[in-house]
């Protein structure tokens, strides 16, 4: 969909609520294509936010499979600096870190295929476990931990194996430290208490310290009692049983906000899987190029770009030929459209 007819419902949306919308969406199609929220972001929602200016009202228009927590904790901030009331909007994907942003929002607008997620940070260092199978002389890649994992793990111990007294956990300790480093491990900790501590101040910018108790609630039905980073969390269990401030998205809201999503949808290309083979077609060497996120209000528009070049080669392995395909990054990064 052309800028301007996208712009135009980003205008639909703000007469529709009555405020300023800035879009934030990340794209996750498969495969290789994601992009998740990160710390770059900040001089360009700066630019956008200095154009539309200081509001009453400001919605945060956000699709999002997740990314780096401190960089949701910062952009709260960046926005609750030009508006009263915050609000973020989603249509459909709000996981992990863009879940914590929501938390910070003085209100959460879901459509009824809106999702939250518990947030489990996955901690990649070089202090983590090596993935096996890597070629030789090559960068080493490491293996992501999890902290929900390493908590699973050691809530398998003592509740189902039922292993208890002080002798037999650090045996068990010893074991776990013997495949993840202690280093990974503290690191694994440190983002679990990070994760913590961000949710409650999140939190406490719209709600009084007499709510401590709802707040302590939500932050361990987060963190901790919904077990799995997987756990989808719709409308009704956000507002019922979490008890977030979910606001009221009737039928000309949601239709508004589905439509605005499926421009973007289609421009990041989410629902079709990234094939090289179809991008060359008949050609050998291609020049192909993804949108991969976009940062936008009516007045201006960035966009996540990456530039490849795919090339389909003939090899010969054990005598007999193959194609293989080899992709080369020309250019990667934020420009404005």
């Amino acid at each position: 969909m052309p800028q301007k007819d996208r712009q135009a419902l980003i205008k639909q949306l703000e007469n529709v609520r009555g405020s300023r919308v800035v879009c934030y969406i990340t794209g996750d199609r498969q495969p290789n294509l994601g992009t998740r929220i990160g710390m770059d972001v900040f001089p360009f929602f700066y630019d956008l936010l200095r154009g539309v200016g200081n509001s009453e009202r400001l919605d945060l228009f956000l699709y999002s499979a997740g990314g780096a927590t401190m960089a949701a904790w910062g952009l709260v901030n960046l926005f609750r600096e030009f508006c009263e009331n915050l609000s973020v909007l989603i249509p459909f994907k709000a996981h992990s870190s863009a879940t914590l942003i929501a938390l910070g929002a003085d209100e959460i607008i879901m459509s009824r295929t809106a999702q939250l997620t518990p947030a489990d940070p996955t901690i990649t260092s070089p202090f983590n476990p090596v993935m096996p199978n890597q070629a030789p002389c090559t960068q080493p890649e490491f293996l992501p931990v999890s902290v929900e994992d390493v908590i699973g793990f050691m809530d398998l111990v003592r509740k189902e194996a039922k292993v208890e007294g002080e002798p037999y956990i650090t045996e068990v300790v010893k074991l776990l430290a013997g495949d993840v480093r202690p280093l990974a491990l503290g690191s694994v900790y440190r983002a679990k208490e990070q994760i913590k501590l961000l949710s409650r101040k999140l939190l406490s910018f719209h709600m009084p310290p007499k709510e401590q108790d709802k707040i302590e609630a939500i932050v361990l039905a987060l963190t901790r009692e919904l077990y799995s980073h997987d756990y989808v969390i719709g409308r009704k269990e956000a507002k019922g049983v979490l008890g977030l401030k979910i606001g009221e998205c009737p039928e000309v809201l949601e239709a508004s906000m589905m439509d605005l999503f499926r421009s973007y949808s289609d421009e990041l290309e989410l629902y079709t899987t990234y094939s090289p083979e179809a991008a060359l077609g008949s050609q050998n060497t291609k020049t192909v190029t993804f949108k991969r996120a976009f940062i936008e209000t009516t007045e201006k528009t960035y966009v996540f770009r990456t530039r490849k070049e795919v090339k389909r080669l003939r090899i010969t392995r054990d005598g007999i030929p193959l194609d293989v395909m080899q992709e080369r990054p020309l250019e990667e990064g934020w420009m404005e459209e």
